[in-house]
């Protein structure tokens, strides 16, 4: 019998090195000098002095997010360069709605074996929009566990870690009946309502992945993976044009009317009319698919909004003056005397 070692029981650490060194100079391209430690330290430096120092009083703010069953397309098509990016978006709109500047990011890749060129390929996504928002990738970890993930799964996490003046976080505690509900367009269903819309496609419609549909642009895999949308720019844009925004929400899982209430004050809700933004083809066909009624359409996909603003009446032409290079705004809704819940109309 011959001597046993870690990778007879499924971990190669050699494929670890080398997916490291894969990763290396990517991972180094997104560094601000405020990153002290390079990749492989058991921990990240960040030198936060210069700037906490452009603050008065500074808030730290932190968010963890995964691609969730996304991966699973990604698998299915063996196409990695993007789920990466959809991470990184995830959480970065996740505290962009507190008005927080994100600084730093953390990634966990997981999967029941460890292949570097798949690695590789995950995390040049991720450079790529870490570059793109002024973010650096401090660090991470990549698990190699059998039995744990089914052959070829993957499981992609992440941490993101922003800053924001205190006085200038945005709570949603200001918001007030008249309020205007602005929508800023999503591109497909970004990272939720993956298990939804692959028992609808798949079991279903019988479709895979390669298949065409005449109403979609791109086969249903491609359709699927589009990356999500990043709103970094669009919210600085109208923070730096001082534009007061009451709320904001990032559109995620539940769909708007799960997503607006954990914004509201006590005493408001919010109607939203359908039809007052462009409707995406995807929805239309994920519906049609499984006969779906749209209130639950509504509550398990963004339904194409990817973020909410709500702004004064008087600052709606401001924003969509100031955003009209970044995407078309539209007005979907307003607040008014209500009980925290968003009525569709």
């Amino acid at each position: 019998m011959s001597k046993l070692d870690y990778k007879s029981a499924g971990v190669d650490i050699d494929a670890g090195n080398e997916a490291v060194e894969r990763i290396r100079g990517g991972v180094k391209s997104t560094f601000t000098p405020n990153v002290l430690t390079g990749l492989g330290s058991f921990g990240s430096l960040y030198d936060l002095k210069p700037i906490l120092e452009k603050y008065k009083n500074p808030v730290m703010v932190q968010s963890i997010d995964g691609v969730g069953t996304k991966t699973i397309i990604a698998r299915k098509l063996g196409k990695f360069d993007t789920i990466g990016i959809d991470l990184l978006s995830a959480c970065a709109n996740d505290i962009l709605v507190m008005g927080a500047r994100p600084l730093t990011f953390l990634d966990y890749i997981a999967n029941d074996r460890l292949d570097p060129a798949v690695i590789e390929i995950i995390v040049s996504g991720m450079v790529k929009a870490c570059k793109d928002t002024g973010v650096s990738l401090v660090g991470g970890e990549t698990a190699e566990m059998p039995d744990t993930y089914l052959p070829g799964e993957h499981d992609l996490v992440g941490v993101i870690t922003g800053v924001v003046e205190k006085d200038n976080i945005i709570t949603g505690e200001n918001i007030q009946p008249g309020h205007v509900v602005l929508g800023l367009p999503s591109n497909g269903l970004h990272t939720n309502g993956y298990s939804f819309a692959r028992k609808l496609f798949f079991e279903i419609g019988g479709y895979n992945v390669n298949d065409t549909i005449p109403e979609l642009e791109k086969s249903v895999g491609l359709t699927l993976l589009e990356p999500h949308i990043n709103y970094t720019n669009h919210v600085f844009s109208a923070l730096d044009a001082r534009v007061d925004i009451k709320g904001v929400a990032h559109i995620t899982g539940g769909g708007l009317v799960e997503n607006i209430p954990r914004i509201l004050p006590d005493g408001c809700g919010v109607e939203i009319q359908k039809g007052s933004w462009p409707s995406l083809p995807v929805f239309n066909v994920m519906q049609s698919i499984g006969d779906v009624d749209e209130d639950e359409m509504y509550r398990a996909f963004n339904m194409g909004i990817g973020m909410v603003f709500i702004v004064d009446d008087a600052k709606v032409g401001i924003v969509k003056d100031v955003l009209k290079d970044l995407t078309d705004v539209c007005e979907i809704g307003s607040v008014f005397h209500g009980n925290k819940k968003v009525t569709l109309t």
